[in-house]
C-alpha cells in the first residue's frame, strides 16, 4: 500500500469513526430526522419521475409529502381504533383467559407427571418457573426504561410533527444535497467513490422499498386471516408480525408464538389452533418463495444473518436510532468490504511478484 493510499484509508476511517461518534452523542434527538430522511429517500424516485413529466420540484415535493402524510394518517385512523379496541377486549377478558390458561397448563402437567419421574418433573417445573420469571423481569425492565425516559414523550411528539417537515425539505433539496456532497469528494478518488456509492444505493433502494412492500403485504395477510379465524387480537398480532418481518424470520416466529399461544387459550377446537399456525406457515412460505424474490430481488447482497446481526448491534449501541441505521450501515460496510477484498485479490500481497491477478 502506497503512502497516498494509506492517507486516503486513514481519512475515510477517521470520517467514519467521527460519524459514529456524532450519532452516539445525538442519538436521543435524531429519530425524526432519520425518519424524514428515510421518507425522502423512499419518495425521491417518484419525485424525479414527476419532474420529468413537467412538474416543478417544489410542487412535486408538496404533493408527495401531503399524499404520504394523508396515507399514513388514514391507515392509523382506520387500524389504530380497531387495534385499541381489541387490546381493550383482551385486558377485560384477561382474568378469564389466565384462568383458562392455568387450567390447561394444570391438565398438561397432570399428564406430564403420569409419565415422568416426580423428582425430574419438579426440577423441570422449577427451571421453567425461574426462566419465565427472569424473562418477565427483563421485559418489564425494558418497558419501564422506555416509559420512564424523560425523552420518550418528546421523541413521539417530534416524530409526529417534525418528520413531515424534515421529509419535505430533504425531498425538495435532495438533488442539491447529492451534488454538494459529490463536490466534496477528493477529485483523484471521485470515480471510485461514485461507483461504490452507486452500489450502496442499489442495495439500499432494493432492500428498503422491497422490504417495506413485503411487510405491508404480510401484515395485511396476517391481520385479515387471523381475524377471519376469529382470534380476538388477530388484527393486532397480524400487524405486529407483518411489520416486524423486516427482521428475517423474527416476524413470522414471534407472530406464530403469540398467535398460537392466544389461540390455545381462547379456542377449545384444536383445528382452529392449527389453522392459526398454518396462517404463519403459509405467510413465511409466500415471503421466502415469492414476495422477497419478486419485490426485493437478487441484487440485495445482504445475508439474513448479516441483517439480524446489524439490527441487534445497532439497537444495542444506539437504541431505536440504531435500528434505523443498521441496514444502511450494513450495506455500506458490505460494499466497502467487497471492494477491499477485490483490491487485495488484485494486489501483490495476494499474488506475489510473478503471479497474474485473479480473473
Amino acid at each position: 500500500m502506497t503512502a497516498s493510499q494509506r492517507r486516503s484509508l486513514a481519512f475515510w476511517l477517521i470520517g467514519f469513526i467521527g460519524f459514529l461518534g456524532v450519532v452516539w452523542l445525538l442519538r436521543s434527538i435524531l429519530l425524526p430526522f432519520l425518519a424524514g430522511l428515510a421518507v425522502a429517500y423512499f419518495l425521491d424516485p417518484i419525485c424525479d419521475r414527476m419532474q420529468r413529466w413537467g412538474m416543478s420540484r417544489v410542487w412535486a415535493t408538496s404533493l408527495l409529502t401531503v399524499g404520504f402524510a394523508v396515507l399514513v394518517v388514514a391507515a392509523f385512523a382506520l387500524l389504530l381504533p380497531l387495534a385499541i379496541h381489541q387490546l381493550g377486549d383482551l385486558v377485560d377478558s384477561a382474568p378469564t383467559l389466565l384462568e383458562a390458561a392455568r387450567e390447561k397448563v394444570r391438565v398438561l402437567l397432570d399428564r406430564f407427571n403420569q409419565v415422568v419421574d416426580p423428582n425430574t418433573a419438579d426440577q423441570i417445573r422449577d427451571g421453567l418457573t425461574s426462566s419465565f420469571g427472569g424473562f418477565g423481569a427483563w421485559i418489564g425492565g425494558v418497558l419501564s426504561g422506555l416509559l420512564s425516559s424523560g425523552l420518550a414523550l418528546l421523541n413521539i411528539l417530534s416524530l409526529i410533527f417534525l418528520t413531515p417537515v424534515v421529509a419535505f425539505f430533504m425531498l425538495r433539496d435532495w438533488d442539491g444535497f447529492i451534488a454538494r456532497i459529490d463536490s466534496w469528494i477528493p477529485r483523484n478518488q471521485v470515480d471510485v467513490v461514485r461507483d461504490l456509492a452507486r452500489q450502496m444505493n442499489d442495495i439500499l433502494a432494493a432492500w428498503v422499498r422491497g422490504v417495506a412492500l413485503v411487510c405491508v403485504l404480510l401484515a395485511t395477510f396476517y391481520a385479515v386471516t387471523l381475524s377471519l379465524i376469529g382470534l380476538k387480537v388477530g388484527l393486532f398480532i397480524g400487524i405486529f408480525a407483518g411489520f416486524l418481518s423486516f427482521v428475517p424470520f423474527v416476524g413470522a416466529v414471534g407472530g406464530l408464538i403469540l398467535a398460537v399461544g392466544m389461540a390455545a387459550i381462547e379456542f377449545d377446537n384444536p383445528w382452529r389452533v392449527a389453522a392459526v399456525a398454518v396462517v404463519f406457515l403459509v405467510g413465511q412460505a409466500a415471503e421466502g418463495n415469492w414476495l422477497t424474490p419478486m419485490l426485493v430481488g437478487n441484487k440485495v447482497e445482504l445475508h439474513p444473518v448479516a441483517v439480524i446481526f446489524a439490527l441487534l448491534a445497532g439497537g444495542a449501541l444506539f437504541g431505536f436510532v440504531g435500528l434505523l441505521l443498521a441496514v444502511p450501515m450494513a450495506a455500506v460496510i458490505g460494499v466497502l468490504t467487497r471492494y477491499a477484498l477485490q483490491q487485495y485479490l488484485a494486489s501483490q500481497l495476494y499474488n506475489g511478484n510473478n503471479l497474474p491477478p485473479p480473473v
